[in-house]
């Protein structure tokens, strides 16, 4: 089933969004829901909450929720008390309702509406997020005039909350409410057409999703480096000590112009690991299969290179998963060729220069593996003197990622 984790900060639009999905199939599970329902009346969390902030935040048996948020908005140590007493409860619960989405439709779409998932770091959940962005004064306005809100109140929960730059850090998708609410609704209509449904199909079915039909390069984009970052939480946290190392390597790793593809290298202890059924059960269901027939790199020095190698199951961003042994000539290369880039702008100039020259034509990725190999010989024998030179090491390249 593919996650979708949505969050967006409070006067977003997240609620719209939310809706939304839910009709257009989606199954919602709504963290402020689960919230009301583990502090209700009788509950232990109730109990202890009552125990922490005393009676006034209780009225008629019920959690006063306005009373409470005037505390622990204004008080950070007061909001880690809440957070410690409620977290847990709201996880067992949320737990709970997956679990069940899970058992009655595992090919659908499952939404987690988490307004505090930045705050909470827990992005790598999820097969995709989706931030909702509206304007800082825009959210206050609509506090105020929707909800009655005091303006002080609205700026103080706000303020509480990640800023626009942490939510789009998290982000794989960030969904623009500054506009009309029909403008919203299509954006999403068109997001659940073009990417949610066919990534929670693939997943179903342990595909990678279809590559575009031509290569061409792309001026450099400065999300790369994030992208790479949420998408190697994911695979960490599918793999655990299965991955021994995790690295964006290739151009959008340096980044220069290149083909709009992430390259990653999964690096394990040894090969046998990689092929594992459930280690590779394990990155399938985290939205990377394994691309059978590419069991090699083309090696430098007459010697096998093996490796194995994954795509993405989602329709909205290339990835190429390179799984090599640690310490092996081709996972040492790819850490290497990264960090010259990076390091050396002669090198950079040279490698763009080749690549403009392969995909000078309307190439397909076929015709362009083919063709750039040995053209690229010339620059992995400049990158190799400039390892020397320096005295690079693979050692102190791992985790370079950004």
């Amino acid at each position: 089933m593919l996650r979708v984790g949505l969050s967006g900060g409070i006067g977003s639009g997240k609620s719209t969004v939310s809706a939304r999905l839910t009709e257009l199939g989606a199954h919602v599970v709504d963290a402020d829901r689960v919230a009301r329902e583990v502090v209700e009346p009788g509950t232990p969390a109730l109990a202890a909450i009552r125990d922490r902030f005393g009676a006034d935040v209780i009225t008629d048996g019920a959690l006063d929720r306005p009373a409470l948020g005037r505390i622990v908005f204004a008080d950070q140590q007061a909001r880690r008390d809440l957070e410690a007493i409620t977290h847990p409860a709201i996880a067992a619960r949320t737990a709970n309702l997956m679990a069940a989405v899970q058992a009655t439709d595992p090919a659908g779409v499952l939404v987690h509406d988490v307004p505090l998932l930045v705050e909470l770091g827990t992005s790598a959940e999820y097969h995709l997020v989706l931030g909702v962005h509206a304007p800082v004064e825009e959210r206050v306005r609509r506090l105020v005039a929707d909800r009655g809100m005091a303006e002080a109140d609205a700026r103080a929960r706000i303020a509480a909350q990640a800023d626009d730059d942490a939510r789009r850090r998290a982000s794989d998708v960030i969904l623009d409410n500054t506009g009309t609410r029909e403008e919203l609704v299509d954006a999403i209509d068109r997001l659940w057409r073009e990417r949610l449904v066919p990534f929670a199909r693939n997943l179903a079915t342990g595909q990678r999703a279809p590559r575009p039909a031509s290569v061409r390069l792309v001026d450099p984009d400065p999300t790369w480096p994030e992208e790479a970052e949420r998408l190697l939480g994911r695979i960490g946290g599918a793999l655990g000590a299965a991955a021994a190392t995790l690295d964006h390597i290739g151009s959008t790793a340096v980044p220069v112009a290149a083909t709009d593809v992430i390259d990653l290298q999964l690096g394990v202890e040894e090969l046998a690991v990689a092929d594992d059924p459930a280690v590779i059960a394990a990155l399938a269901a985290a939205g990377f299969p394994r691309v059978p027939g590419v069991d090699r790199d083309n090696p430098k020095d007459g010697a096998p290179w093996p490796k194995r190698f994954h795509g993405s199951s989602d329709p909205g961003r290339v990835v190429h998963l390179h799984v090599r042994e640690v310490g092996s000539p081709g996972w040492r290369r790819a850490l290497l060729f990264r960090d010259a880039l990076r390091a050396d702008a002669g090198t950079r100039e040279e490698y763009v220069a080749l690549k403009r020259s392969i995909l000078a034509a309307d190439a397909g990725w076929d015709s362009c593996l083919t063709a750039k190999e040995p053209r690229f010989d010339a620059v992995h024998d400049r990158i190799e003197e400039w390892a020397l030179a320096t005295g690079w090491s693979p050692s102190a390249a791992v985790g370079g990622s950004a």
